[in-house]
């Protein structure tokens, strides 16, 4: 198998900077790609590079990537750029703008350009937080978002985008990631801004299971997906999953149980008054998370996470211990 020329988009964040990293130390006589591109609206500066890889400042949504991708020769396209954490002065068209609109760009430029791979990092959260999420959801199950959550809304768009290009387009293969809740010793998201609070909050007669997935697995899945053949829709995620009584045990933390309409009410009340950014809608997100089975990752496209969810967490767990981060 001839050596992949790989571009990574979003490679300045979190989870790009460790792919680059991993496929750049890779020893010459492992897998290891001809070609780096590291891809970010954001200069990296000098120190922070590394050698072999070659830096391009670029956004997702400027018709300027489909000459980067001519220039160097790129045949397989990690697409990791989007909007996780908005920033405070982020608005809903900005971020679509990014996530879908950005998304559709770069896939035309694959296109154009005779890209013949392209992985993409999607979401459980493209399935929705819906009362009649099966328990345990795979695959098989329709991505139906929520238009009141952005992140939500606009995975389950791309995914849909993403559908019609494998229709109109099979001559570029898609791996589509739905990814778990990510943690690792350093993750800082929205999702441990929670965990770090001095008590937890759960939904009354709703376990909110979480299920996790190790930084360094996510990684793992995607260098997988570039060395191999394999096409499809897998979950990302580690065995098992943890309610939040039982995070709540492990963080040393009461949890505090509420009903619905009770926390419905309280964050319209608060989020009125400029005191939370959160709102009624998301108690949805607290109640109906979904549970993400991992069995076609393993057995059909041949990833099996090192980490279960519980030492996934545990690994964050042990990290925000160590640095103060739970009070």
């Amino acid at each position: 198998m001839t050596a992949p020329r790989v571009l990574v988009t979003g490679a300045a964040g979190y989870l790009g900077s460790q792919l680059v990293a991993a496929l750049a130390r890779a020893p010459e006589t492992a897998r290891k790609p001809e070609v780096i591109v590291a891809s970010d609206v954001r200069e990296v500066p000098s120190a922070k590079r590394i050698a072999g890889v070659r830096y391009v400042a670029s956004d997702i949504r400027s018709p300027d990537i489909a000459n980067t991708l001519r220039e160097h020769a790129i045949d397989t396209v990690v697409h990791l750029a989007a909007i996780v954490t908005p920033g405070p002065k982020s608005n809903r068209e900005f971020e679509y703008s990014v996530d879908v609109l950005g998304t559709k760009n770069v896939l035309d430029a694959c296109v154009a350009s005779g890209v013949t791979k392209f992985i993409v990092t999607s979401s459980g959260a493209a399935y929705g937080y819906h009362a009649d999420n099966p328990a345990w959801i795979t695959e098989d199950q329709p991505v139906r978002g929520n238009r009141e959550f952005a992140y939500s809304d606009h995975k389950r768009i791309v995914e849909e985008m993403l559908a019609e290009y494998r229709t109109r387009h099979p001559g570029l293969k898609q791996v589509v990631f739905r990814v778990g809740t990510i943690l690792g010793e350093t993750t800082r998201n929205q999702i441990t801004a929670l965990f770090e609070k001095p008590r937890l909050i759960a939904v009354k007669g709703s376990p909110s299971p979480f299920v996790f997935i190790w930084d360094q697995d996510v990684v793992g899945a995607i260098e997988h997906a570039i060395f191999t053949n394999v096409a499809g829709v897998f979950n990302v995620a580690g065995d098992g999953a943890l309610t939040v009584d039982e995070l709540a045990r492990r963080l040393g933390k009461r949890c505090i149980v509420l009903p619905a309409w009770l926390l419905q009410g309280a964050l319209l009340v608060l989020k009125r008054l400029g005191l939370s950014q959160y709102g009624p809608e998301q108690v949805n997100f607290l109640r109906y998370r979904p549970v993400l089975d991992n069995r076609r990752l393993k057995e059909e496209f041949g990833y099996v996470p090192r980490k279960t969810s519980s030492e996934a967490f545990e690994v964050w767990r042990a990290a925000a211990d160590a640095h103060g981060r739970n009070p």
